[in-house]
């Protein structure tokens, strides 16, 4: 692994901070290591890539960093939180006020609307209907599509429902976007449309972290980690 962009961040104010973190499935003499020592630094503001090919641990680690799963050993701390520890309901409320999530897969729900789907994190945040209503139409204004939020999601396309996705990762303003393959399902226009939205929300100051296979997307960001073997085994700025 070269050390020059890792070393030169580390006076940096860090967001993330995660030291020899391990994932062992089947302990033993067949383990399988998904992670295999990991330490990993990312600071505020930072536009990270992952990278590696399938099987390589890209997806466990981003399990890892979403706190929707926890490692077998090691220590993982999220803006100043100690979570590896953390029990589920724990990690839950963590990852609600720090996380927004976008999925290649959108993961919206059929029968709500645009405007319904934004809200829906919000509302597992307790906030009263005013506030998520404002926050939701801002979220969608900011993505370009205030004028669809009535539609269901089959009325929108595949970049339309993408951009709402995101909306929903961003309305309630958490510190991180995590992408996992976010323009893995859009057509080339729209998977740029994507990527504009991501570097905005970035350069506003969100820390944002994606998931991806694709070169192309990993040279938009500010810096590539690469991952093989459930080891890193490159990290560098772009």
């Amino acid at each position: 692994m070269s050390n020059i962009y890792f070393e030169g961040i580390r006076t940096m104010s860090h967001l993330i901070e995660i030291r020899d973190y391990y994932k062992i499935y089947n302990p033993g003499e067949n383990e399988v290591r998904a992670l295999d020592g990991v330490s990993l630094d990312i600071s505020r503001g930072e536009f990270v890539a992952i990278i590696g090919p399938s099987g390589s641990g890209k997806s466990t680690l981003m399990n890892m960093l979403g706190l929707l799963d926890v490692g077998t050993s090691g220590s993982y701390i999220l803006d100043g939180t100690d979570v590896a520890g953390m029990d589920d309901d724990e990690l839950s409320d963590i990852r609600n006020k720090e996380i927004g999530f976008i999925f290649q897969g959108f993961n919206l729900i059929p029968s709500l609307t645009a405007k319904e789907n934004v809200e829906l994190p919000l509302i597992y945040r307790g906030m009263r209907a005013n506030q998520r209503e404002t926050l939701a139409n801002e979220a969608l204004q900011r993505v370009g599509l205030e004028g669809r939020k009535n539609h269901l999601p089959s009325q929108l396309s595949g970049g339309q429902q993408q951009r709402v996705a995101i909306a929903r990762a961003v309305a309630a303003r958490p510190p991180v976007i995590l992408a996992d393959e976010p323009t893995g399902n859009l057509d080339s226009a729209s998977g740029k449309d994507v990527m504009r939205i991501l570097r905005e929300l970035n350069a506003e100051g969100r820390t944002v972290i994606l998931i991806t296979h694709d070169k192309e997307v990993a040279d938009t960001a500010n810096r590539i980690i690469r991952i093989a073997d459930g080891k890193i085994t490159a990290d560098y700025g772009v």
